[in-house]
């Protein structure tokens, strides 16, 4: 063997095989040969093994543009972005010039720093040096502008590159769809000439990511109709598709046939995307078996469970998984706090609530507006409305939309105009053109017979011009989705809809008179 097999041995190799390869090359002397000395800090860099890559490195006597390269692609791939940047620096200042693969490394490191300025200023040394850019090292400056949030230099740079691949066409979906530039996204997704797996994903996740689950549902059974596999990334973007969208059948499917028969690896990344939706689809007893089930949990799964657990009342349970969850060592986050607070506030827990909300200071986090809120939820939902608004009244934070519509709802819940009407008007200097406050501030007028704020209501809907947005509702039939509006006739089988309301209504209607008129058992 020469020194090269031992370089090409090297990429072949895990972590303990390539240690011993390594022992092997002192033995035979070919630790002081630069090609394989680089090939050592590659092979370290690539296997998470960043202090043995920096040890080489020191060790060499010499070092070209290939052996700074391993190392700062080795500090990038840990994330460690700082350490990767420095190198640059001082590769530069130390004479050794650069190439194409390691400006593509900088890049990656500026991408996942988020940094533009960095970002900008290697793009210039790139330009003001005169580098001849490789089609991939216009991918990684494109991707740079588009992790940076800068679309309109990505759009440019998009441009003016004479050849795209299917990774250029993709970056530009991803820029669109963090900018909320969804129409975008999709013209460029439509007139893409190739599309792989890694496309379909970042179409998809646009869809999702932008509230507009429908499309991402319809595009994901367009995809599997072109005989795609889809990847991890993928399932959790539908998976979330069908958590706003309350499409439990669909969430489902997806549990069964690609999790269930295995046709993708199950993770821990998937299994809380699953908890997710089945919570927010209403299916609690789903997530929970799921739950028990996992064999590794992260922080995301306690959370998953404990939110959903509060949103549908079942606020004992989540309170149990929360001490549980401090009990199995993990530690409890912004997220965590909502949840058992929330749960605390749909059941009526008021000291618990105190107690959970005063720790949180004591774990090391401060509570954000949206604890705040919970509390005033709490405090709202259980009558204690005087303490709930001096509550509001003592916060170190601005009250937010969350803040006022919990007090006001509580107003509602407990028939208290007085200090409905002070939630309602500070609600309206946030968002004068929510219709939703209105009409709730005049539904409690008109409970508690106080008819002339009803029409004082109704007076200043008008001269702000707010409109009541009409109801509407989404059902799923046989993975087709359907949209009905409040006095929306344009259905074609509207008549025979409102027939068959009819004698819904007519039949609970008699229902509740026969149980009324049964005689109580003794």
């Amino acid at each position: 063997m020469d020194k090269r097999s031992y370089v090409f041995v090297l990429k072949g190799c895990g972590v303990l095989e390539g240690m011993g390869v390594h022992c092997r090359i002192w033995k035979v002397g070919f630790l002081s040969d630069l090609i394989v000395r680089n090939g050592l800090v590659h092979f370290y860099g690539g296997s998470g093994k960043i202090v043995d890559a920096q040890k080489v490195f020191d060790e060499s006597p010499v070092r070209d543009v290939v052996t700074w390269t391993s190392l700062i692609d080795g500090y990038v791939k840990m994330n460690m972005v700082d350490e990767a940047l420095r190198l640059f620096d001082l590769m530069c200042s130390s004479g050794v010039e650069f190439n194409n693969v390691t400006l593509i490394t900088v890049f990656s490191a500026c991408s996942l720093k988020g940094d533009l300025s960095l970002g900008k200023s290697v793009h210039e040394l790139v330009e003001n040096r005169g580098v001849e850019c490789s089609l991939n090292l216009m991918n990684a400056i494109l991707d740079m502008y588009v992790k940076c949030g800068c679309l309109p230099m990505a759009k440019e740079i998009f441009d003016k590159m004479e050849i795209k691949d299917v990774f250029s066409w993709t970056s530009m979906i991803h820029g669109y769809a963090r900018s909320g530039e969804v129409d975008s996204a999709k013209k460029c997704f439509s007139v893409m000439p190739e599309r792989n797996v890694v496309s379909w994903n970042a179409m998809i996740a646009c869809y999702s990511q932008n509230n507009r689950p429908w499309e991402a549902l319809e595009l994901f059974h367009e995809m599997e109709k072109q005989g795609l596999v889809p990847m991890e990334s993928t399932l959790v973007s539908v998976l979330s598709a069908c958590s706003q969208s309350g499409s439990l059948d669909f969430g489902r499917r997806i549990h069964d046939y690609y999790i269930k028969q295995k046709r993708i690896k199950f993770s821990v990344i998937l299994a809380n995307a699953l908890i997710d939706m089945y919570g927010k689809c209403g299916n609690m007893d789903a997530a929970g078996e799921l739950f028990h089930e996992m064999q590794e949990r992260d922080l995301v799964s306690w959370n998953s469970v404990i939110v959903g657990c509060a949103s549908h009342g079942l606020a004992e349970k989540a309170v149990t998984l929360f001490e549980q969850m401090k009990c199995s060592g993990l530690k409890p986050d912004s997220i965590t706090f909502v949840g058992v607070l929330s749960a605390c506030a749909h059941g009526g827990l008021i000291n618990q609530g105190w107690e959970y909300f005063r720790s949180m200071e004591l774990k090391g986090l401060i509570p954000g507006v949206e604890h705040y809120a919970c509390m005033a939820d709490l405090l709202g939902r259980s009558g204690h409305l005087k303490e709930a608004f001096e509550f509001t009244k003592q916060m170190p934070v601005e009250p937010d939309k969350a803040v006022w519509g919990a007090l006001l709802n509580g107003c509602r819940m407990h028939g208290d105009v007085e200090l409905a009407k002070v939630a309602a008007e500070k609600l309206i200097e946030l968002d004068p053109q929510d219709s939703g406050i209105y009409v709730l501030l005049s539904s409690l007028c008109a409970n508690e017979r106080k008819w002339a704020d009803v029409r004082m209501v109704r007076s200043l809907m008008r001269a702000k011009g707010v409109k009541k947005n009409p109801g509407h509702s989404l059902i799923e039939v046989d993975g087709n989705f359907y949209e009905f509006v409040a006095a929306d006739d344009s259905h074609p089988e509207s008549q025979a809809i409102h027939k068959m309301l009819d004698e819904i209504i007519l039949l609970s209607k008699l229902e509740e008179y026969v149980s009324d008129a049964q005689p109580e058992q003794t």
